[in-house]
């Protein structure tokens, strides 16, 4: 994030996305590993439900953000790639802030509504979550009076925050791979496609763990599924920054640039002072 702020030449509508997705990463960290490490660590297990609803509000934002962050990515190189005379016409800073702006508004919304529709529900059984976040499937199961719209909001978001970003992706490269091969040598195909080495990263580190997860959960002890998941949550915000960094060339090259400046600089002050 410093690094894009301080280079001019990352100041582009890709590098707004890759700001956004840093910003979401430590953002979506802060508000749950502190909580995560509360809970393993010094075993305190229970949290008032006002404060239960808040944290499932910050880590389902965070959680929905960064695949939908990763379509803002996709379509910018579908774009450079497909229409490379037209990118800078058809991507704007403008459109690109715009872009991040309705997702954000879209996630709070549909966030707020999923736990607004949780406030309607009793639970006069079981308050114990089974999970390692205020999960709110796990919530809505333990009510104990009518929760089938809980549920249909649970399936929608699934469908339009994790599957519909992935098929998204996975399109826009299967459509980049038929249009590279149609016109392009394999040279050119490899150079391509380096461009894209970072965001495939970043789409397999998100999407393959939380996918296996819930297709495997069903065969696994509910504590080894918490931990994974926990895992899960904590592992791709991580590696994202360090992923970026080491798969693209532009920002190794602005931080090369960066240290020479501040070197420069450290010169000349002593050179002044003696």
């Amino acid at each position: 994030m410093a690094v894009i702020c301080l280079d001019r030449n990352l100041r582009t509508p890709k590098y707004i996305a890759v700001f956004n997705l840093a910003f979401v990463d430590l953002f979506g960290n802060s508000a749950l590993v502190p909580k995560l490490l509360d809970i393993f660590l010094f075993n305190h297990r229970y949290i008032p439900y006002n404060d239960c609803l808040a944290f499932l509000f910050f880590c389902y934002t965070c959680l929905s953000m960064q695949a939908l962050n990763l379509v803002a990515l996709s379509y910018d190189r579908l774009v450079a790639i497909i229409f490379p005379l037209h990118y800078q016409v058809k991507m704007t800073h403008r459109f690109m802030l715009s872009l991040i702006a309705a997702f954000w508004v879209f996630v709070i919304i549909a966030v707020l509504i999923a736990i607004g529709l949780l406030t309607r529900l009793s639970f006069c059984e079981s308050v114990v979550i089974n999970s390692y976040f205020c999960d709110h499937g796990q919530i809505y199961r333990l009510s104990c009076n009518d929760r089938t719209p809980n549920s249909v909001i649970g399936k929608l978001l699934s469908a339009l925050i994790l599957w519909f970003p992935l098929i998204f992706i996975l399109l826009s490269y299967s459509y980049i791979g038929f249009a590279l091969s149609k016109v392009a040598t394999v040279q050119e195909r490899v150079k391509a496609f380096k461009t894209c080495t970072g965001h495939l990263s970043l789409v397999a580190i998100y999407f393959l763990p939380t996918l296996i997860t819930f297709t495997m959960g069903a065969n696994t002890h509910p504590n080894a599924r918490i931990i994974n998941l926990s895992l899960t949550s904590v592992f791709p915000p991580m590696l994202n920054p360090i992923i970026y960094v080491l798969q693209t060339q532009e920002i190794k090259e602005s931080i090369k640039r960066l240290f020479k400046i501040q070197q420069s600089k450290i010169t000349v002050k002593k050179v002044i002072m003696k």
